[in-house]
């Protein structure tokens, strides 16, 4: 949930504790947060449904290198990386793609001088003649095409490079929070449970808006708080503190052991006819040895996932170690399907589309959101003129302030929707506010995209403040 919030008490109340001392504090937390980091959680929402639907689109854009007529007989592995060799004298094997049926082709996957980071580039051959069918440049571990590659770097960069990535970073830093302090403001007001659950019907205006705007951030707050989890995990910098955070609880991804090695090399083919009979199936991804054996890993990213792994001597061709998805630690099983579920690949199509409901829902409340803060602004319009009038009145907006600069206006004009009321954390007990800002302090410090915007938005506040009482 983005922008929109209940208004706040304008009169001064005796000190609050629990949550009535709190909420005012978490009005203007979402209000700020959902003001500023909005347009990125917009740019993320569209750029992402746009990237869960990549891999239907590469099918039919790379249908000539991805696929070929089926038929009977085959060449074998090994030569098909011989042909694809000669295709890239500067390049050096990285991994092999066998064709996983007999209508797709094989990918043999180079490294050569002058490609960007995560780049590779591929050559694809045609499994029952040898044919080369193409050759692109690849991207991430997920082999994608230029298409999809280039839309999931505008998704997680928009093309900037590393400085590109903050824009990401702040987008998934700041939903959960958003999220959260959304719920506890919507969950908070005391009404019906339909009013909670279902968005009102009523007149056109603010009220209904945030009736839709609450309602629709409550069915969709778990698939917000899944995908700001999934995110940070990508991120530059929270994703390296998770990263160490992962490895001091061992809760990293295991891999196969590969030490076995022999004199010789058996090659491709017989390193893949091994692990088939040791029941490794289709897709997979063969890497050649390095200091150790070759390894043969499962590459399906789908439900179930098939992750398995094996590594086989490549002096003798026998299968010298074996890891099971089903042995990984729960961490990392979770860590798994929940970057294939981000991606739109666990669960298929129905992955697909749910993210795309949840993009498009996002898009909607943070629409909303907006709207909301406008209206905020018009409403104190007629307002602002019975306090020139000297009549005031109190509106849908809350009352008046004894100014009307504070709904944002001058001149008869809306510039800005009226903000909520400054100076909440100083009504907040001591013992309730020192353990919020130790955690805000740690948060802050695992997450510092977070934390360093959240001081951009204070020093913004205290701007603003200090911009009030000059004009008074």
């Amino acid at each position: 949930m983005a922008i929109g919030t209940d208004d706040a008490p304008r009169t001064e109340r005796e000190p609050a504790t629990g949550w009535a001392a709190l909420r005012p504090l978490v009005v203007r937390l979402h209000f700020y947060a959902g003001v500023f980091v909005g347009p990125f959680l917009l740019v993320a929402a569209l750029t992402g449904i746009a990237y869960v639907w990549t891999p239907q689109l590469e099918q039919a854009v790379y249908s000539r290198e991805l696929h070929v007529p089926a038929a009977a007989g085959a060449v074998s592995l090994d030569q098909q990386v011989l042909v694809a060799r000669g295709q890239v004298p500067d390049g050096k094997v990285i991994a092999v793609r066998p064709a996983p049926s007999a209508t797709d082709t094989t990918q043999v996957i180079f490294d050569r001088p002058g490609l960007a980071p995560s780049y590779r580039y591929t050559v694809f051959v045609n499994p029952h003649d040898g044919a080369v069918r193409g050759a692109l440049e690849t991207y991430g571990s997920g082999q994608a095409m230029p298409v999809r590659g280039w839309i999931d770097t505008l998704h997680r960069s928009l093309h900037l490079g590393d400085f590109g990535r903050l824009y990401s970073e702040l987008a998934a830093s700041w939903l959960w929070v958003i999220t959260l302090a959304g719920l506890a403001l919507w969950l908070g007001r005391r009404r019906r449970l339909r009013a909670v659950l279902l968005p009102s019907g009523g007149k056109p205006g603010r009220r209904r808006l945030r009736s839709w705007h609450g309602s629709a951030g409550l069915w969709i707050a778990a698939g917000l708080l899944f995908l700001s989890a999934t995110g940070l995990t990508w991120s530059l910098h929270a994703g390296a503190n998770i990263t160490d955070l992962r490895s001091s609880l061992d809760w990293t991804t295991p891999s196969v052991s590969s030490a076995s090695r022999s004199p010789g090399d058996v090659g491709w083919q017989a390193v893949r006819d091994a692990t088939v009979r040791a029941g490794l199936s289709d897709p997979v991804e063969i890497r050649p040895p390095s200091a150790g054996g070759y390894v043969v890993q499962q590459i399906g990213r789908g439900w179930p996932s098939k992750q398995d792994s094996m590594a086989v001597d490549p002096g003798t061709g026998v299968v010298a170690g074996t890891l099971r998805f089903a042995d990984y630690p729960l961490a990392a099983k979770l860590s798994r399907w929940g970057i294939d579920a981000h991606m739109g690949l666990l669960f298929g199509v129905a992955n697909q589309i749910v993210l795309t409901v949840l993009g498009a829902a996002l898009v909607c409340v943070v629409g909303w959101g907006y709207r909301m803060w406008w209206l905020r602004g018009r409403s104190g319009r007629s307002a602002a003129g019975g306090w020139l009038r000297g009549g005031g009145r109190s509106g849908e907006s809350g009352g008046l302030d004894r100014s009307p600069k504070d709904y944002g206006w001058r001149r008869g004009r809306a510039r800005f929707g009226r903000l909520p009321m400054r100076g909440a954390w100083r009504r907040i007990p001591g013992r309730v506010l020192a353990p919020v800002l130790v955690v805000v302090a740690v948060v802050g410090w695992f997450l510092p995209v977070f934390g360093v915007s959240l001081v951009g938005f204070l020093a913004v506040d205290c701007l603003l403040g200090l911009r009030r009482e000059v004009a008074r």
